[in-house]
């Protein structure tokens, strides 16, 4: 009978091996008492099982001690996998990413949440990198972090008087997004060693930060602390604390994700070319695709080159590149026997958005842009771009000459671009050179890479979104906009803008901001947009700017 149950609980341990990357626990130990009991080592904390609910009165004005890898991140198979890989992918390019997707079977043998694997991940993700350019976890990592933010540990954090987060993950990748996204006084984590300016992988604890933190805490007296897993009691700030807060694995599935509507702040700027979480298999999957996806990519891009729009699109459509018309084509611009061309003014998702208002309009048009690779430039279906100058003057005459000729004019105020349903601050300047406008919202939706980039190679941008599986525009033509007050000085072109602004925002649902390209680039890349992207730059990101209302 013995053997029995012996045998049982080594193949149930196997398939928990394999299928969630760690050994089986039971909730028992031998002596009957429950396998949290175990780690009961201060006699001032209580223990008590927390359902999957929201409570922002559960550490009200007092220290909260927030468990991030197990409390405040709900529970995941793949563990904290996703996100070394975005370090691994993002920093150090598809080699080292394929590198860490193939340790992943010895990482599940040794198991996928404990301190080797840790290590391990650590070691393959960070080794080399140089640290002065390290920017993931400042402006990839905060939008999947808040993304799997539980609704519960993000009441419970809201409501406290100071936050404390522990976790195991090295702490430049968490820093950034525990402080500015959520408001952390104090991030206790796992420093990474460098040598000569570079990682060297190893990481190491934080002694001053813990011990400082502990006699803080020590003397306040009152502390909660909130968890998600048992090994959060190992921790010595756990034991520091009067009350301690967990929830249940049984209870971790049912946890809810925090929902957008209450971001403390609004996840406009993001950075990094993958769009979708890398766990193992969707990183398997993505090396598995990416030689076929980039022989489909070379063929989308000849057949856009060569055959007319109104083919192509059928060709492309049956690979997976489509795109979609809302609403009807503008007709002729009033007074359009003068040979005026139209001004056409549209949100900015990627540098594709004039091609697809191309493909709509099944006419030629011609794109003014102030920043555009020379690659991007030749294998651009629509001609030649007009490259702007950021001068105010010098542009507003290079556009005004393409109207005067009759050109069809797509111009993107924003100067940049942005993924999230959110539009930037739109320059003024368009309003001041047309009698009326034709606003245009578009909307990309890509599976697996991102088209844009703040921090990398902008010279790939249309390749990335070749490469992608499935992928869809959509263009929506919208009423005109009148702006001969602008010209008569009746109405400033700033209030104008606004309110195109405003009429593209309520059409494709997202919110309108006062964010510029500069506000994005000091974010993401360390410069204001100018200098090339990757330029080794420290500069502070800038504070949170309010979110006008729609």
């Amino acid at each position: 009978m013995a053997k029995k149950k012996l045998s049982q609980r080594l193949f149930a341990t196997l398939l928990s091996i394999i299928f969630h990357g760690r050994p089986w626990l039971s909730s028992t130990s031998s002596k009957g008492g429950s396998t949290a009991a175990a780690f009961h080592s201060s006699p001032l904390r209580q223990q008590h099982h927390r359902p999957p609910v929201a409570d922002d009165k559960l550490a009200a004005e007092r220290t909260i001690v927030v468990d991030v890898d197990g409390g405040l991140l709900r529970p995941s198979p793949s563990g904290l996998f996703p996100y070394f890989m975005l370090v691994a992918l993002e920093a150090g390019g598809f080699l080292r990413s394929a590198v860490l997707i193939l340790l992943y079977p010895l990482l599940c043998c040794v198991g996928i949440g404990g301190d080797t694997a840790l290590r391990v991940m650590a070691m393959a993700a960070f080794c080399g990198l140089r640290e002065s350019r390290l920017r993931a976890g400042r402006a990839v990592l905060p939008k999947w972090f808040m993304e799997e933010v539980a609704l519960d540990g993000f009441e419970a954090m809201r409501g406290a008087r100071r936050r404390v987060c522990v976790t195991s993950m090295p702490r430049v990748m968490v820093d950034g997004f525990l402080r500015e996204y959520l408001g952390a006084e104090v991030v206790v984590g796992k420093g990474m060693k460098v040598l000569f300016g570079f990682y060297t992988g190893l990481m190491e604890e934080e002694e001053v930060i813990l011990d400082l933190e502990e006699k803080k805490i020590m003397l306040e007296g009152d502390a909660v602390a909130f968890s998600g897993s048992l090994e959060f009691f190992r921790h010595p700030l756990s034991h520091c604390c009067k009350e301690t807060y967990h929830v249940r694995q049984e209870d971790g599935a049912r946890r809810q994700a925090l929902p957008r509507a209450k971001y403390p702040k609004a996840m406009v700027f993001h950075d990094g070319r993958l769009a979708f979480r890398p766990t193992a298999g969707g990183t398997l999957a993505m090396f598995m695709w990416l030689p076929l996806g980039v022989a489909l990519g070379a063929a989308r891009l000849a057949v856009a080159l060569v055959v007319p729009y109104r083919y192509a699109t059928l060709i492309l459509a049956s690979t997976g590149m489509s795109w979609r018309l809302k609403g009807n084509r503008p007709g002729p611009p009033p007074g359009h026997g003068g040979g005026r061309g139209q001004l056409f003014v549209c949100n900015h998702r990627t540098l594709i958005d004039p091609v697809y208002v191309s493909v709509a309009l099944d006419r030629q048009v011609r794109a003014v842009s102030y920043s555009l690779s020379r690659l991007s430039e030749l294998i651009s279906p629509i001609g030649r771009t007009v490259r702007l100058t950021r001068d105010r003057d010098s542009d507003g005459a290079a556009m005004a000459r393409l109207l005067d000729r009759g050109d069809l004019v797509v111009v993107c105020p924003e100067g940049t671009t942005c993924r999230e349903p959110y539009l930037l601050r739109f320059s003024p300047l368009f309003a001041e050179l047309s009698d009326d406008v034709v606003p245009v919202g578009v909307a990309v939706e890509t599976a697996m890479f991102y088209a844009t980039t703040a921090g990398g190679f902008k010279c790939l941008d249309a390749l990335y979104y070749m490469v992608n599986p499935r992928m869809c525009y959509t263009v929506q033509f919208l009423d005109r906009v009148c702006t001969t007050a602008v010209m008569g000085r009746e109405v400033h072109s700033r209030d104008m803008a606004n309110i195109v602004q405003r009429k593209i925002g309520d059409a494709l649902g997202y919110g309108c901001t006062m964010l510029t390209r500069k506000d994005k680039y000091l974010m993401l890349a360390g410069n204001d947009g100018v200098v090339k992207a990757n330029h080794n730059c420290s500069a502070a990101p800038p504070a949170p700017i309010g979110i006008k209302n729609m």
